[in-house]
């Protein structure tokens, strides 16, 4: 389904450019719709290696060498156990993969993360297995392994029977030091969402746009090991301080829906300006959800997070039924590590049907856009448009991104 959007001059068969220049597409041997996960190895023998977590069966993870980014290679490609579980999210640190497991409904194996050896990218050996499963689990949404030590994640457990079925994944921290025998270490969860809390349930949003009081993502910085930086979507952003990690506390949150429409995603710390990028997720076709939009927060203060503005979005008019979802999803994590842009001015996004964007917030009070890639619509796309769902910036300014359901990986060069 390709053609022109009605009053846009847009075409869904066309790309659109501006400061970003397409180097390679790579349609994943024909396995092209990918999660949230994206993690960048360095190879012990030079290779660059950029893991790719698949967003449904029958594909779990494939690795493709993208040394030279202009001819990306597929090197590995992995199935799934069965076809009712999704791998979603992955991470990489050193030779070690950890590679999320999902189920589509509760009580279904496996359901956890795994932990690979990937020292030799064509032939990766799992280590062991941390099991998330249970009556009331779906397993792991996603998780974050920054630091070779830890895992940190969005799970459920077979201990947690949620209030509400939308609530059932919490965020928990996971010892993988002795990466052979994973243990946990801590979890908390929002305080009246579990069968049994004494506080009372969270008030629900609007069931035309509700999602679900539970984590997202799960971000831990070496900047401030103390603190996990927490999307917990209809809950809000929230800082937890872990510096017991059997322990974790409530160190700051900021929620802004109602009035919006929920699904916080990302909190991102800049910790050399004390602020907060916060990406919402679109979750809806047509539009239905909109606004879905990125924030910065004044977050001086932990306990006193202020939002002070917002991304500037793409037209509305133009994207809104386009086809798929319109709207924010994933940002560049200035993820730890050699093979990771970091920038506490520039940041990268996804937004479905709208593209990949980078945007200026030298003055966060007024962030300005300063470049954007929309691929044109992938052959057999069920949206009929681009959906990517997310982004890596490597330390050469290199951009990957990918896109949902089949139009696989995009490469490209930021020319400003």
């Amino acid at each position: 389904m390709t053609g022109k959007f009605p009053g846009t001059g847009f075409r869904t068969d066309q790309a659109l450019s501006f400061n970003m220049r397409l180097l390679a597409h790579h349609e994943l041997q024909g396995y092209g719709g990918i999660g949230e996960g994206m993690a960048m190895q360095l190879a012990r023998d030079g290779r660059r290696i950029l893991w790719l977590a698949h967003e449904s069966a029958p594909k779990n993870f494939t690795g493709v060498d993208v040394t030279d980014p202009r001819a990306p290679r597929v090197v590995a490609q992995t199935e799934l156990p069965h076809a009712k579980m999704r791998s979603n999210s992955l991470d990489v640190v050193g030779d070690i993969l950890a590679v999320a497991y999902q189920t589509s409904t509760v009580g279904l194996t496996p359901a956890g993360f795994d932990l690979f050896d990937v020292s030799v990218p064509e032939t990766p050996r799992r280590i062991s297995h941390f099991d998330a499963s249970g009556a009331h689990s779906r397993g792991v949404h996603q998780l974050w392994f920054a630091d070779g030590e830890f895992v940190h994640m969005s799970s459920g457990v077979a201990d947690f029977q949620p209030r509400h079925p939308d609530d059932d994944q919490f965020y928990r921290i996971v010892d993988v030091r002795n990466p052979s025998q994973p243990v946990e270490a801590g979890r908390w969860w929002l305080p009246g969402t579990r069968e049994g809390d004494a506080e009372p349930a969270p008030a629900r949003l609007d069931p035309r746009i509700a999602t679900g009081f539970r984590a997202h993502n799960t971000n831990v910085f070496p900047e401030r090991p103390d603190r996990a930086y927490i999307g917990y979507i209809d809950g809000g952003a929230v800082i937890l301080d872990i510096s017991d990690k059997s322990r974790p506390r409530v160190a700051g949150r900021w929620n802004h829906s109602p009035p919006f429409n929920g699904f916080t995603h990302t909190v991102l710390p800049l910790f050399g300006r004390n602020l907060l990028v916060v990406s919402d997720e679109c979750v809806r076709d047509g539009g239905e959800d909109w606004p879905k939009l990125v924030w910065m927060v004044d977050a001086r203060n932990d306990g006193n997070l202020v939002p002070i503005s917002t991304f500037p979005a793409p037209p509305y008019d133009a994207f809104a039924r386009r086809g798929g979802r319109f709207g924010a999803h994933n940002l560049h994590e200035n993820q730890p590590g050699p093979a990771s842009f970091r920038s506490e001015t520039v940041l990268i996004g996804t937004f479905f049907n709208a593209g990949v964007r980078a945007y200026d917030t030298s003055n966060p009070y007024q962030p300005q856009e300063i470049a954007y890639f929309v691929p044109a619509a992938p052959k057999l796309s069920q949206a009929g448009a681009i959906q990517l769902n997310d982004v890596y910036v490597d330390e050469r300014r290199i951009v990957y991104t990918v896109d949902r359901h089949i139009g696989g990986l995009y490469i490209l060069e930021l020319t400003f």
